[in-house]
């Protein structure tokens, strides 16, 4: 029996609750990792809640993935429709449900304790679903959930927690509603803000990274030609790794917006993903990069990504979730781009078996915006 993680919004853990309790759905961009991992029944699901950072519930899987796209987790159009059969060995409400910083969890598990509760690297460990967990781990979560099932405490959410619930809905079209936050002050004034050296040097340390990563799952690789020397101060290539031309069949404009993208993974003269690196500042303008990719070439069938350090996770949600991007040549830009984090970058690097995987191992590291 193994056990993996299961995401659940405050939106769609609220659908889960007033439904039969009985499917858990994941985006159908996972069906190859729960192909590959043989998840089966048997298997558990530990149930996280993001924004609020709180374990929430157990499932034991009950059958074998299927496709169904009825509306269950959300109205009209339900992403996740990858699913399991499932029997919830746990479910609490949100304010029972147990925070990930409580002494019982965080001085416990293996990837939070003797870190201090600001410190926000544990979590690469939340960025998709289903990923497969440490069972250490699971088996004392799902411990704790079964004894606070019994137990019934409180755990009330602090005002933050009712900020972070607060998501408004905005509608942008007759038919079509989308999910936006509002950005806080400090973050729109740190957009404003020029990148200090040392933050150019992380950015470029992770384009490197990526750049490395894609050698690896042996792609081709393209990077700007303003960023090549430094990239290359860190990043060694193979012969005939690093292209010096994108030879690709499009207009000038497309081309253009194309080669100032941070990093592409390159096969056979078609691009199969493109990062954008951003630090504290410039996020929006990497997103709009690739919104006119794909406003240029709404038919262009790549994987793309907004790589930013732990911390501003919710600024990219913020910037993707822009009702500007709910319909670029009729698709949404947060059901098309993901975030990664910095430190899942530097994870999937020291992956001992990177050069036997491919591309799809990115899909374990990256996040969608939170439907």
């Amino acid at each position: 029996m193994n056990y993996y993680l299961d995401l659940f919004s405050p939106e769609t853990a609220a659908a889960f609750a007033n439904s039969t309790r009985d499917v858990s759905g994941f985006r159908i961009s996972r069906k190859s990792y729960v192909i590959n991992q043989k998840i089966c029944p048997g298997d558990r699901l530990i149930c996280y809640l993001t924004r609020l950072q709180r374990f929430i519930g157990v499932f034991e899987i009950i059958s074998k993935s299927f496709e169904d796209d009825a509306p269950i987790f959300v109205k009209d159009s339900d992403p996740f429709t990858l699913r399991f059969k499932v029997k919830a060995l746990v479910w609490l409400s949100i304010e029972k449900a147990i925070p990930i910083h409580h002494d019982i969890l965080w001085n416990s598990l293996s990837f939070t304790k003797g870190r201090s509760k600001d410190d926000p690297r544990w979590t690469y460990m939340v960025f998709s679903s289903p990923k497969l967990w440490p069972k250490e781990d699971c088996m004392l979560i799902e411990r704790v959930l079964l004894e606070q099932a019994e137990r019934q405490l409180e755990y009330p959410l602090s005002e933050d927690d009712q900020k972070k619930l607060k998501t408004p809905r905005i509608r942008v079209s007759d038919k079509k509603e989308v999910t936006i936050s509002i950005p806080e002050d400090e973050e729109e004034a740190l957009e404003q803000q020029p990148l200090s050296e040392k933050e150019k040097r992380n950015s470029i340390t992770v384009q490197a990274k990526l750049a490395e990563i894609g050698e690896t799952l042996n792609f081709k690789i393209w990077v700007p030609s303003n960023d090549r020397a430094r990239v290359l101060k860190i990043w060694k290539p193979k012969e005939e790794v690093l292209l010096d031309e994108l030879s690709l069949v499009f207009n000038e404009p497309t081309l253009k917006t194309i080669r100032n993208i941070d990093v592409l993974w390159v096969r056979k003269m078609s691009i199969i993903r493109a990062f954008e690196v951003e630090e504290t500042t410039s996020i929006y303008s990497g997103i709009l990069r690739m919104a006119d990719l794909i406003a240029l070439q709404p038919k262009l069938d790549i994987k793309i990504h907004i790589v930013a350090p732990s911390e501003r996770r919710n600024t990219v949600f913020n910037q993707i979730s822009r009702p500007v991007f709910a319909d670029i040549a009729g698709r949404r830009l947060p059901d098309i781009c993901t975030y990664i984090s910095y430190d899942s970058v530097f994870e999937l690097a020291k992956e001992k078996n990177l050069r036997y995987m491919n591309d799809s191992i990115i899909d374990n590291y990256s996040e969608f915006v939170e439907e």
